[in-house]
């Protein structure tokens, strides 16, 4: 385990073309690696975007990978990194998946995969009418994974309005949490940031969020952007902040968790109640 970890953040506007997107994915991913990433995260449905009903022929399984998983593999192998890959269509059965974050090795192995507990089932006041559950089976398991600078909780988006989960996330030795997102609009014009600083501060961690942005030529799916890493005592340390794909890269060091979590040791002060 290291101190000081240098990672990279992916911002998309991913359409319904999955050649087309994994492309843009292996550019943006070279992109940090030449900035010096040791680990690569990529946002909420960074292969697909479009109708619900179209991620169901191009769900793979991680037993028999497809194009999606299969181009990911070949990412981390090739350029030696570690890839987080935000959510993916894996196949749950013939008519439904599961929104699915994975983290892959330099080597090229699977080292963890994480299925969206919460999804996003909306009608919001600007005509954004999502049912993410008429097609996607809820997952059940919190998850975590290792990396160079200790333990990193997996989470997807919608997730991010629920505290408890990264509570427990902490709670099981995380010391930062990535939220790979397809954040819309209109909720994160509102509420990205905040949740995301509140988050951060709540769990003494830092918060690493890919994120889409833009127009994904289908209606009603426009993202909000600003693809960001927080640090553990709430201040933003790298955003995207243009409304293109691009990337962003950070240092993030474990000491700073530490420093943190000793001088206010909020984490330690929790206690049960009715």
């Amino acid at each position: 385990m290291v101190n000081s970890t240098r990672i990279g953040i992916v911002q998309l506007c991913s359409r319904n073309d999955v050649a087309q997107n994994l492309q843009i994915v292996e550019n943006l991913v070279a992109d940090a690696v030449i900035q010096g990433a040791e680990v690569v995260f990529l946002p909420e449905a960074f292969a697909y975007i479009g109708a619900d009903e179209g991620q169901i022929p191009l769900a793979e399984t991680f037993t028999s990978p497809g194009p999606i998983l299969s181009s990911c593999v070949n990412l981390a192998h090739t350029h030696g990194v570690h890839l987080i890959a935000g959510g993916f269509p894996e196949k749950a059965s013939s008519d439904r998946i599961y929104n699915t974050c994975f983290h892959v090795s330099p080597a090229g192995d699977i080292q963890a995969r994480y299925r969206k507990i919460h999804l996003f089932d909306v009608d919001l006041a600007d005509g954004t009418k999502l049912q993410e559950s008429r097609t996607t089976a809820h997952g059940q398991q919190l998850i975590t994974t290792e990396l160079p600078f200790g333990t990193l909780g997996l989470s997807v988006c919608y997730d991010l309005r629920f505290p408890r989960l990264y509570q427990s996330l902490v709670d099981a030795g995380a010391v930062a949490v990535t939220v790979p997102a397809a954040f819309s609009a209109y909720t994160g014009q509102a509420h990205w940031h905040v949740l995301l600083r509140a988050r951060a501060i709540e769990c003494q961690a830092y918060f690493i969020a890919p994120a889409q942005v833009g127009d994904h030529g289908y209606p009603g799916r426009q993202s909000f952007g600003h693809a960001l890493v927080v640090d553990p005592w709430g201040t933003i340390v790298a955003e995207c902040s243009t409304d293109e794909p691009s990337v962003a890269v950070v240092e993030i060091n474990r000491s700073e968790v530490t420093r943190i979590r000793s001088q206010l040791p909020s984490l330690k002060h929790q206690r049960e109640f009715q």
